[in-house]
């Protein structure tokens, strides 16, 4: 028996730029087709970009989409390796989530994808409708089986059948997965188990690259019948590798197993939920010497986090065409680090500073932004704003009489330099990135239309404790943030001798409570044993509830989290209910 080599292709597609899509397709194509590879294996809705959203609704995306995958089937007559690629599969009952087997200068086999994710930012029975078949190819006498992403992470899935009732060795998973932190290991785990459950091989491509809110990680795999891992493709990065699967490794393991002979012997008489397409391909390489695989290693937690916002950021702003942006810079912590993501992202000289002091902003504040800017290479301008404060002052003096100074004084600051940084913004096209954290955003210690304000928010799912854990990553590779800036007690300076503990409970308490109701719902029983009180535990439930429309008006930030805010943590603004506040009825 013949071994399969198999191609992974983990590219970063552009949503809507279909015909680039597909030049970047041809690309890796041919580089399979150099390498002896007998199939080329693309990410989920590689043509179109993932996810396309409402742009499914458009005839001419659709029609685009049609075009580019004609296109690819008529490099086909010209190239001995088959493809496998992603795209919108359309008939008179509607769209589907797709995947075609191209060769030989046609479609050999087109797979609708059937488990349909509608959870967390996922969306797709919305638009797609649900598969009805599985497809197998017979690829020079080895069975192999397609699915799209989700449909691999059901135990009981399209693989399972495939794989029990046709004896299907080898098994491609095209995939759009989207990062969050405990995602990569996540994934892996499912996919050794697969693998192991089913004594086959499983091929995972997954998407690279950002997305609006969301980053995908790449890390794309191969996992033997064993459950081993034998290849894995870079995270973060475009990527490819070829890899000679042994189907005879798979068959002397399924003869021992004797759980699935058991298996097989009982589903005999089970009814299929679908149907089967079967399909024969022989496809002629020329001769080359075996490939040796690489298992690319996964980052520690931190290092990936990291490389997910770099490229989280740089994609926003390069795939949605801003040559620049432009950062409000205080000399803390957050500031500081996303100047140092924007830099790694994009380069010192696409990233512009400003420094706006008041009266209330410490010298070393001042030094400390400029260290940074020096450290890292960007442009960084002072502005004073005390001016401009007092002139407000003046005038609202008639509306603010018989008040103490509080917090409209102090947020007036802050909506001054959103102001400026928008202004300049306009007049020369920069696209201002804010600096909030997940713990601001989650109990509305930011400011509406001031440090709010702006086109991106880079560190909006990270979590202020993570904010310093990933500075000091980021030290460890050249010491570009100021030590002082990692030491100092956090303020929003906009008063004097501020300290965010004036507002907030200690980071080191507050995070793990966020993570605990935000992302995990845990119950009020767990979180009070987080806490040192009861009281500590209502006050942070409430400054989330009642955040909720601040948050609203926040503009988009890369997903890194397993619940982030926007499209994945979806609660009603007008919300009367309140865990810690219930009555028994």
């Amino acid at each position: 028996m013949k071994n399969l080599r198999v191609a992974l292709c983990q590219v970063n597609p552009t949503v809507g730029e279909i015909s680039s899509n597909t030049e970047k397709i041809l690309g890796f194509w041919r580089q399979a087709n150099q390498d002896g590879a007998h199939i080329a294996v693309f990410p989920e809705l590689s043509l179109v970009g993932y996810p396309p959203e409402d742009l499914l609704y458009k005839t001419e995306f659709l029609e685009a989409n049609k075009e580019a995958l004609a296109k690819l089937v008529g490099h086909s007559k010209h190239l001995s390796t088959a493809l496998l690629v992603g795209f919108v599969d359309q008939d008179e009952s509607g769209i589907y989530n797709a995947a075609a087997l191209v060769a030989g200068g046609k479609v050999v086999s087109v797979y609708h994808k059937i488990f349909l994710p509608n959870y967390g930012v996922f969306d797709e029975k919305r638009y797609f409708n649900e598969g009805k078949h599985l497809s197998l190819c017979e690829i020079n006498g080895i069975k192999t089986a397609i699915t799209i992403c989700e449909d691999i992470w059901y135990p009981d899935g399209p693989m399972h059948y495939a794989c029990l009732l046709e004896d299907v060795q080898v098994v491609f998973n095209l995939s759009a997965s989207p990062f969050h932190k405990e995602k990569p290991l996540l994934r892996e785990r499912m996919l050794a188990t697969r693998a192991s459950d089913e004594n086959a091989a499983v091929v995972m491509v997954n998407m690279v690259g950002g997305q609006d809110e969301l980053v995908f990680d790449g890390n794309s795999s191969v996992f033997g019948s064993k459950g081993e891992c034998f290849c894995r493709l870079k995270a973060f990065e475009e990527d490819y590798q070829c890899v000679d699967i042994v189907p005879t490794n798979i068959l002397l393991h399924r003869l021992k197993d004797a759980r699935r002979r058991q298996e097989k012997l009982y589903f005999q008489k089970a009814t299929l939920p679908w149907e089967i397409q079967k399909t024969t391909l022989e496809i002629e390489t020329h001769p080359k010497a075996p490939m040796v695989s690489v298992v690319e290693p996964m980052p520690e937690d931190i290092p990936l986090l990291y490389k997910a916002l770099v490229v989280g950021t740089r994609d926003y702003v390069e795939k949605n065409g801003f040559k620049e942006v432009i950062i409000g810079i205080s000399g803390g912590i957050d500031s500081a680090l996303v100047a140092t993501i924007a830099v790694d992202a994009l380069g010192a000289s696409r990233v512009h500073g400003l420094f706006l002091p008041t009266k209330f902003s410490a010298d070393i504040s001042r030094e400390d932004s400029f260290a940074l800017a020096k450290n890292l290479g960007f442009h960084l301008e002072e502005l004073s704003i005390e001016g401009l404060f007092t002139h407000y002052l003046e005038e609202l003096k008639p509306f603010f009489k018989d008040t103490p100074f509080g917090l409209a004084e102090e947020n007036l600051q802050s909506r001054i330099r959103g102001n400026i940084v928008m202004a300049l913004s306009n007049k020369f096209g920069y696209l201002v990135l804010t600096t909030g954290n997940k713990s601001e955003m989650s109990t509305g210690y930011a400011t509406l239309y001031g440090d709010m304000a702006g086109g991106f928010a880079v560190i909006k799912d990270v979590l202020k404790t993570e904010v310093y854990a990933l500075a000091r990553y980021r030290n460890s590779l050249s010491p570009v943030i100021p030590e002082r800036i990692l030491t100092r007690p956090p303020s929003a300076e906009l008063r004097p001798d501020q300290k965010d503990t004036d507002s907030l409970p200690p980071y080191e308490v507050l995070d793990p409570l966020i993570q605990a109701y935000v992302e995990e719902d845990l119950s009020l029983e767990d979180m009070y044993r987080m806490a040192p009180s009861a009281e500590v535990v209502h006050r942070v439930i409430k400054m989330i509830h009642t955040s909720e429309y601040k948050r609203r008006q926040a503009p988009p930030g890369i997903k890194v989290s397993v619940r982030a805010f926007g499209k994945d943590r979806r609660m009603p603004i007008t919300n009367r209910f309140s865990v810690s506040s219930r009555k028994k009825i």
